[in-house]
């Protein structure tokens, strides 16, 4: 496949995925890998990306989950584009689709309650409380300047048939807003858990999956701790990168 200026192919290890991202924009980190794994998606899902960017949450779910299919919403044109020719690149165009479009205008871009698990890596600035990134992809990705919290759980609400889960990844320090938001949508959290850089170290992201219309019982799991004492991945995170 033909590359377009400042793009190169970067391998997933899993299945011999690979995804193409661009040196000068946003690029998928840690938490992207952390949450294709708590998502645990099941047979057959239906599954929903919400600003998906590079697409490589989708392409991590299917490498758990090959009898996935579903969409992926992107605000950014050109990085829809790109994530379109990642799911191209693995073969995948006709089970894993890539809309440009606004979340926030779900309702025009795909059905409604057609999917069991909708994803989102949101971004984690609150809007006017920090710098703002001055390249476009990287502080659209970072920074709730098209994207809040409660915009992603209303394209949940609209996205998904009843008991349909939400899995998303945010910064713990904001755990209460994303319950709030998640709550005021009728998006009841079912499952959390917190993920420490270092044991010794307090959490910096939560992970946490919601249930649309759901009974309230929340199922805390153990710390998700990313590195040893040696600064080592742990073996944990060895086996979600598929390194072991």
């Amino acid at each position: 496949m033909e590359l377009k200026a400042n793009e190169r192919i970067d391998d997933l290890q899993r299945g011999g995925l690979r995804v193409i991202q661009r040196t000068d924009a946003f690029r998928f980190g840690t938490d992207a890998v952390l949450l294709s794994a708590f998502a645990a998606p099941r047979k057959r899902d239906r599954l929903c990306d919400l600003g998906t960017g590079t697409g490589v949450i989708p392409l991590l779910l299917y490498g758990r989950e090959p009898t996935i299919t579903g969409d992926a919403v992107e605000l950014q044109p050109d990085m829809a584009d790109m994530a379109a020719r990642s799911m191209a690149l693995n073969g995948l165009s006709d089970r894993l689709r890539v809309h440009a479009g606004d979340l926030r205008r779900i309702r025009e871009l795909l059905p409604h309650a057609a999917y069991d698990l909708v994803t989102c890596n949101p971004p984690y600035g609150k809007a006017g409380g920090t710098l703002l990134n001055p390249a476009e992809s990287k502080r659209l990705a970072r920074h709730e300047e098209t994207c809040a919290i409660g915009d992603v759980a209303r394209a949940a609400v609209w996205l998904l048939h009843e008991g349909g889960r939400l899995c998303c990844v945010f910064p713990a320090a904001r755990l209460l807003e994303l319950i709030d938001a998640l709550r005021d949508c009728r998006l009841e959290p079912k499952r959390l858990r917190m993920a420490h850089s270092r044991a010794d170290k307090q959490a910096h992201l939560c992970l946490v999956e919601a249930m649309l219309y759901a009974h309230p019982g929340l199922r805390v799991e153990p710390p998700l701790v990313i590195y040893d004492e040696s600064g080592q991945y742990t073996p944990e995170l060895r086996r979600i990168y598929g390194l072991d």
